[in-house]
């Protein structure tokens, strides 16, 4: 009886250790700060003062993707957001 058992607690206690998740990295403040400046100066609003009025330039998703560049580069980005290009040729 005393071995059934004992498989039962390790078995149990290797379970738990799986069950354990993985440590996530957070961002300093002093980044998320730099990121949301930059976001800010990047993609201004519409209206001043207004967060439902949108941006007046990109999406949301835009805004995301740039928030999440300059996380991934310690809070340093490019001078301007990445543009979408215009499909019409250059003449």
């Amino acid at each position: 009886m005393p071995v059934k058992n004992l498989r039962t607690l390790v078995g149990l206690a290797a379970a738990l250790t799986l069950a354990v998740p993985a440590t996530a990295s957070a961002i300093t403040v002093e980044v998320a700060r730099a990121c949301e400046a930059a976001v800010a100066k990047a993609f201004p609003p519409r209206q001043i003062g207004n967060p439902a009025a949108g941006s007046a330039k990109g999406t949301a998703k835009d805004q995301r993707e740039y928030f999440k560049k300059c996380v991934a580069n310690n809070g340093k980005v490019d001078e301007a957001p990445a543009e979408a290009k215009d499909s019409k040729p250059a003449k």
